[in-house]
């Protein structure tokens, strides 16, 4: 691995770096909470590398990065200060952004928060607003439960779907229980294209995941409990003028009709490109065509007026 740990705001954080220094830079974003940069360099180092000068990492006390502590203070806005830090110890004026999932709502966060920093974002699959993906998130399950004939489960979700009692973060929390009933199956929620799999193991061993795993539970669990990612970023598009493309997919259960709706309406430099027999991760279902929408948007410099 191309990666190295890197002492940020305090905290060493797992980063990776791809390409040329004289190439537009770009900071990926990984999704999760809790989850890795690891299947996006698995899929997109080699193909990105040539175009752009690629910055990855695992985010504070994820996985490969160094764990939070018990009693140590950390939440959001941890997580884009990071990245801003980030952005000066490589020596950027500003870079862009590909933010998947959880990622393209800190992308979102980090845009509003410091766009002068930022050149363009990409939101892959993303979700602004976790009711909403909740609920979306809830659907898809049901419809792989009744693929699977548990309709009992299938019920239980679409009644969650339907129930406006729960709180956020109730919805949240009850549709990872409800999903894990799916057992092997669950993955069928995210992923629609099988043919291009991740190693997961070409790097390290089970006894090293499951420990990069523990840390990251930490992370969520501490981010849960914050509450502050259970808030709607849906107001932020009309705040953020950088240029954003929102990538959607066919069978994407994260990016909901009505985050599409806020962002057409909303996004005054906006643009959406959707890729069609995808699931949830274009970055690896859909890969080399990813790789061409990707660099086609981002070589191309925003003029500041």
């Amino acid at each position: 691995m191309d990666g190295k740990l890197v002492n940020v705001r305090g905290k060493n954080l797992y980063v990776e770096v791809y390409g040329s220094e004289k190439n537009p830079p770009v900071l990926y974003l990984h999704g999760g909470p809790g989850e890795s940069c690891f299947d996006f360099t698995y899929h997109q180092k080699n193909r990105l590398k040539d175009d752009l000068f690629v910055i990855a990492i695992d985010q504070r006390g994820v996985c490969r990065s160094e764990a939070i502590e018990e009693g140590e203070a950390f939440g959001l806005m941890d997580l884009v200060e990071d990245c801003e830090a980030l952005r000066k110890y490589f020596n950027l004026e500003m870079w862009s952004l590909i933010g998947h999932s959880f990622g393209g709502y800190l992308s979102l966060l980090y845009a509003a928060t410091y766009p002068d920093s930022i050149d363009r974002v990409i939101f892959e699959c993303p979700t602004f607003d976790f009711e909403l993906t909740s609920r979306f998130l809830l659907k898809k399950t049901a419809k792989v439960a009744k693929k699977y004939g548990q309709e009992e489960l299938a019920e239980r979700c679409l009644a969650l779907t339907a129930n406006p009692d729960k709180t956020i973060q109730q919805l949240t929390e009850e549709y990872m229980d409800l999903s894990d009933e799916l057992g092997e199956n669950r993955m069928e929620i995210y992923r629609y294209n099988n043919d291009n799999p991740t190693d997961y193991y070409s790097a390290y061993t089970d006894e090293e995941w499951e420990e990069f795993y523990d840390r990251s539970e930490i992370h969520y669990n501490i981010l849960r409990e914050e509450g502050k990612l259970f808030e709607s970023l849906l107001p932020l598009l009309s705040k953020v003028k950088n240029p954003m493309m929102l990538m959607t997919s066919d069978h994407d259960a994260a990016t909901c009709e009505k985050h599409i709706e806020a962002f057409e309406k909303d996004a005054e430099n906006g643009t959406i490109y959707h890729f069609e027999n995808c699931g949830h991760t274009p970055h690896y279902e859909d890969a080399d065509h990813f790789k061409r929408i990707v660099v086609e948007y981002l070589k191309v410099k925003t003029v500041v007026k």
